[in-house]
């Protein structure tokens, strides 16, 4: 789970992965087995959305897959207008046909790479990101990134992220190694674990919550919690 100079998977291979796998990622308990509390996390980040943001209008879902986090936030704040984001089309799609169900806001499509959004200044009230901005690569796509999240997002504004992450401490990066590596097993045994660490070292770019924290206060948010934790994945937020 290291950053590494090891070649990273391009954004097509990341593409015709998600592409090929949208049933899957259309259902919460079946899509993310992998991922470590993640219906927890994923209650975590839209009440606290819900919290922060009671009267939001305008919801932003960064690296929306199939829709699963749009579709929880509407089920406690209804009729969003909602603009969805993805590197998939499939993905996209069927997130835009699952969404267009679940309210009666304006829904809005982008499919491109997060890097690329060219967002309205001071316009959301809430963005979601859920296991996406652990492909960002660079110190200066992570910071790109988040600078773009603050210049969108209202005064008052929240981002609520839920997502893979590292360690600073190689002692604790062992240690969670070891731990997950001991829960994937339970999934598939020793060469499903193997597999998914392979994965996740080729396609991934994780940084820690103490680097991402940080980071959010640097472009400007005001405040930082976290909101769960447990071994290499983590849901936390900012508010501007």
């Amino acid at each position: 789970m290291n950053r590494s100079d090891t070649p990273k998977a391009t954004n097509e291979e990341i593409r015709d992965r998600f592409d090929n796998d949208v049933e899957r990622f259309s259902n919460l308990e079946t899509g993310q087995l992998t991922t470590i509390d993640a219906q927890v996390t994923m209650e975590l980040c839209t009440e606290a959305a819900k919290f922060a943001n009671p009267d939001a209008k305008n919801l932003l879902d960064i690296g929306c897959g199939a829709g699963n986090y749009t579709l929880k936030m509407l089920s406690k704040i209804p009729n969003l207008n909602c603009t969805l984001n993805d590197l998939s089309a499939p993905m996209l799609e069927r997130a835009k046909e699952r969404v267009s169900s679940a309210t009666q806001g304006e829904i809005i499509t982008i499919h491109d790479d997060m890097r690329n959004l060219d967002l309205r200044d001071h316009h959301y009230d809430i963005v979601l990101a859920a296991a996406t901005f652990h492909h960002l690569r660079t110190d200066a796509d992570w910071d790109h990134m988040f600078a773009k999240v603050y210049k969108a997002l209202k005064p008052g504004g929240s981002i609520w992220i839920s997502d893979l992450i590292t360690h600073e401490s190689e002692i604790v990066n062992s240690l969670f190694h070891e731990k997950y590596g001991a829960y994937l097993e339970t999934l598939g045994g020793k060469e499903y674990s193997q597999k998914v660490f392979d994965y996740i070292e080729y396609e991934d770019t994780p940084r820690s919550i103490n680097y991402q924290l940080d980071l959010l206060k640097k472009v400007g948010f005001s405040a930082t919690d976290i909101l769960h934790k447990n071994s290499y994945f983590a849901a936390f937020g900012a508010i501007k």
